[in-house]
This record gives C-alpha cells, structure tokens and sequence, in this order.
C-alpha cells in the first residue's frame, strides 16, 4: 500500500529570514557589512584586498577579518581613514577591530 505523503516545502535562506525575527536582523547586519566592505575597498591597498573580509558589526563597532599578522599591521594603519570614510556615508562607527583568521590544518 502506498501513502502519499508530503514533505515539507524547503524554504531559502531569504524566506526562512523572513519568517524569523532573529534571521532577519542577522541577515540584515550581514548585508550591512557587506555594504560597508564594498564602501572601504577603494581604499584598501589593491594587494591587501583578497586578505580582508568584512566581519560581524556589534553595535558602532565592527569587525574586519584579516588573513595575517602582517596584513592586519598595515590594514592596522589604515584604520583612522577607514572609519573616518564610513561616517562620512552616514554609517555610525565608533571603532573598527581586526580579526586574525588562522587557517586550520586538518
């Protein structure tokens, strides 16, 4: 005997947002920072770019994620501008943090 039985519909990440809260703001501050990213890389040295990766936003504080201890000290010098450039998109940032990813070895 066969039962017909449905499965549920699979949703996409961009309507499971949109059926949480939670999801939603998340995706929200994932975009945002993706804005910000896109805003700030004219400005990054063209060498240091494929090293950084926009990070999480907490608050008027957000996150670069830098691949190295020697790309983190140059994008380190570079900061004041950055943020400086932010405000003048009307982006509210009081402090930009790096982030040294290290790579796993498995």
């Amino acid at each position: 005997m066969t039962t017909n039985r449905r499965l549920p519909q699979a949703l996409s990440a961009h309507q499971a947002a949109g059926n949480s809260p939670t999801l939603a703001r998340l995706a929200e501050l994932i975009k945002d920072s993706s804005a910000r990213f896109k805003a700030i890389e004219p400005l990054l040295p063209e060498a240091l770019r494929p090293a950084v990766k926009p990070g999480p936003i907490e608050g008027e504080s957000w996150c670069l994620l830098v691949s190295s201890n020697a790309a983190a000290a140059k994008i380190r010098q570079l900061v004041p501008l950055l943020q400086t450039h932010l405000l003048d998109r009307g982006w509210k940032v009081t402090s930009i943090r790096l982030k040294i990813l290290i790579a796993k070895k498995y």
